[in-house]
């Protein structure tokens, strides 16, 4: 019986052999040093890390409103375009157009060059993009260039009426006691 048992047991010889022959299986990994000619490999691992971390070069995705593209957009007719837009600006355009709105419109259509307006409440449609416009501010006229992301908002959003407060430092006058610093 001791020997069939000793039999049927593998030999403390055989199973060293037995993992020796699974690791010689799988191919070994170069180190980082072998991999990189030159160097070492604390400094391999870094070209590495470096490499992994560098940000691809991303393709521009091509801009679509609402699933069209600005080819398509510019091919619709007036009354597709305006089913597109926000509620707002549909509303506003379905209501119709005053004159000075639809003399706007043609002008800008007809335009080569920035076109002048004081009407800060047309809202923006694909024909325009790539147009100049400059928009009255109640001060000025601004120049705002017309881009896809634009369509659906009014002019007058992109030609700001007010000015950001910037406060000056603070210094001699500023407050009523800094009046009475004494002079050295």
């Amino acid at each position: 019986m001791a020997e069939s048992v000793k039999a049927d047991s593998p030999t403390p010889a055989a199973a060293p052999a037995k993992k020796a022959a699974a690791k010689t299986d799988k191919p070994k990994k170069p180190k980082p040093s072998a991999r990189h000619a030159g160097g070492s490999a604390k400094a391999s691992r870094r070209r590495m890390r470096k490499k992994k971390s560098q940000i691809q070069a991303r393709r521009k995705k091509e801009f679509t409103y609402r699933g069209h593209t600005m080819e398509e957009l510019k091919k619709m007719p007036l009354a597709d375009i305006i089913e597109l837009l926000p509620a707002r600006a549909r509303r506003s355009y379905i209501r119709g157009m005053n004159p000075e709105q639809e003399a706007f419109l043609s002008k800008i259509k007809k335009a080569d060059g920035p076109v002048r307006t004081h009407r800060r409440e047309i809202y923006i449609l694909p024909n325009f993009v790539g147009k100049t416009v400059h928009v009255h501010n109640g001060k000025e006229y601004q120049p705002i260039e017309i881009k896809p992301e634009m369509i659906g908002h009014s002019l007058g959003e992109f030609a700001l009426t007010r000015k950001g407060v910037k406060h000056s430092g603070l210094g001699v006058g500023a407050t009523r006691s800094s009046k009475f610093m004494p002079l050295k």
